[in-house]
């Protein structure tokens, strides 16, 4: 069996950061991205649909890089 390293494993913390980054980084622009299309949608501008639909994944997509950016130092 290979030896584990401690110094190459995440931390407990490092988890935590990154949870906490993830969804508040997510949050904020997945959320401003669904009120200004929401709103835009409601007046009237199609326009706005641009905005709304992807807010969702956009979120999940800065999350899914703030991981990736935590786990590069283990390559």
């Amino acid at each position: 069996m290979p030896a584990i390293l401690t110094s190459d494993m995440i931390k407990k913390s490092d988890i935590i950061m990154l949870g906490l980054n993830a969804g508040v980084l997510g949050s904020l622009v997945g959320g401003l991205m669904l009120a200004l299309g929401l709103s835009l949608v409601a007046q009237g501008a199609h326009i706005g649909w641009l905005l709304l639909l992807p807010a969702a994944p956009v979120g999940g997509l800065l999350g899914w890089w703030l991981g990736r950016r935590a786990a590069r130092p283990l390559d």
